[in-house]
């Protein structure tokens, strides 16, 4: 069904670049890039998939059956994307905010074209349909490699970026979620708010590329599918599969980096011994765990690794690693659904968590705080948490980038609007700068 064909190269900048200049022409893409990031459970550099044979679009009514029946239909590698609002297919749920980016709630598509960057080797995977067209793909892709740098072109004018809420209101709404907590109808929430500009074109790819680049994070995203894009730095895995392997890695605990080394050390020993970050990321790591002993094999449900600091470029990060083992005959979108969305982004308890989000915030999250990925043949799959990501509708001239933080009984409005105000920076920068 498919041809793979492999070649050797060096500069991986260069053609990453390339490869992505290369995928404009398709309507549908997905790039994924580690950016060097080392990972344990890391498959690939850097992978890209483009032009769709078949795909399924569809909103949140029946979404998961609709894509079980579609991933078991094709066998083949599908990549695509759930929104947040499949939540609403998962519990009795609703979305009623309102919604400037309109993504379709679940896309999936099998790709005619995949190809692969590990370590010095590009591997070209092509149905054998169009597998005549890979010498010729891979000559176009070397000549943007070899090709002298473009100037940059000067934007038409400077980009006005709106708060949804401002300072005052987030205040009160956050405080109601205190209430919340307080009364006990939850213990812990994510409460996001949009940043938005209206009437405004990006060059989504050269957007991309500087987000990129200011943050390499491990679970980067370039997403095209039409004329709706997401540019997407995120360090946050929320599901893979690898045979009987689950792996989930939730992020709960951020803090700034400083440019004087003694500074950054003491900034990333302040987040591990923080009693409330910890506190948060524990919570999630139960919720975690909950998720996933619903498909587990009996007692292997097992926390890695808890609350460890990794740094990245814009921030340290607290992550967790959970994982555990399944039947081989356990349906991979059924193992997906059953933990959807990823506590990470939801809370504890998950259901009532997410009806005072839906209470409380004032934008409809779609693929913010979703998830991109994959599913092989054999039925595994890989994918990231939509966060700390511009999303971009072309023909509405939209623009939107959303953040957010855990909610607890520790929590106080000021500190966790600045946390917003912090993972909010890097998104902020390349926009003003595009």
């Amino acid at each position: 069904m498919r041809k793979k064909v492999t070649y050797s190269f060096k500069n991986s900048l260069l053609l990453k670049d390339s490869i992505l200049q290369w995928a404009q022409q398709f309507y549908e893409v997905v790039w994924l890039d580690s950016n060097d990031h080392k990972q344990k459970y890391g498959s690939f550099d850097a992978l890209i998939a483009v032009d769709a044979l078949t795909s399924i679009k569809t909103d949140d009514k029946n979404a998961f059956e609709d894509l079980k029946t579609y991933q078991k239909q094709t066998k083949d590698w599908i990549f695509g994307y759930l929104t947040y609002d499949l939540k609403n297919d998962v519990e009795q749920l609703n979305s009623a905010n309102p919604d400037g980016v309109e993504f379709p709630d679940l896309f999936f598509f099998q790709p005619k074209k995949i190809i692969r960057i590990c370590g010095e080797v590009l591997e070209f995977d092509y149905l054998n349909m169009v597998d005549d067209e890979i010498e010729e793909d891979y000559q176009e892709i070397l000549k943007g490699v070899n090709a002298t740098e473009q100037k940059a072109t000067k934007t038409v004018k400077d980009i006005h970026i709106k708060m949804r809420i401002f300072k005052d209101d987030y205040f009160k709404r956050v405080n109601t979620m205190l209430d919340y907590i307080k009364h006990g109808a939850i213990y812990e929430a994510n409460y996001c708010q949009e940043f938005y500009a209206e009437n405004h074109s990006i060059e989504p790819l050269k957007v991309y590329q500087k987000l990129n680049k200011i943050s390499k994070a491990p679970f980067a995203t370039f997403l095209k599918l039409d004329d709706k894009y997401l540019l997407c730095a995120s360090p946050e895995r929320y599901l893979k599969k690898m045979g009987s392997k689950l792996i989930s890695q939730p992020i709960k605990g951020t803090a700034k980096r400083s440019k004087n080394q003694d500074e950054d050390r003491k900034l990333k020993l302040l987040l591990a011994q923080d009693e409330k970050e910890r506190a948060e990321n524990i919570m999630i790591v139960d919720l975690v765990r909950n998720d996933l002993s619903k498909n587990a094999i009996k007692g292997t449900v097992l926390v890695e690794e808890l609350c460890k600091v990794y740094s990245f470029d814009q921030v340290h990060q607290m992550i967790s690693t959970v994982i555990a083992h399944v039947d081989a005959d356990k349906n991979p979108v059924a193992i997906i659904r059953d933990s959807f969305p990823m506590g990470s982004m939801t809370g504890a308890p998950k259901v009532s968590a997410m009806k005072i989000i839906e209470e409380l915030e004032c934008f409809k999250r779609g693929l913010y705080s979703g998830t991109v990925g994959y599913f092989t043949p054999e039925g595994d799959f890989d994918f990231n948490v939509v966060i700390r990501s511009i999303l971009y509708n072309q023909t509405k001239k939209y623009v939107s980038f959303s953040v957010g933080s855990a909610i607890t009984a520790k929590a106080t409005p000021e500190n966790e609007y600045q946390e917003c105000l912090l993972k909010a920076k890097a998104m902020r920068q390349v926009l003003e700068d595009n």
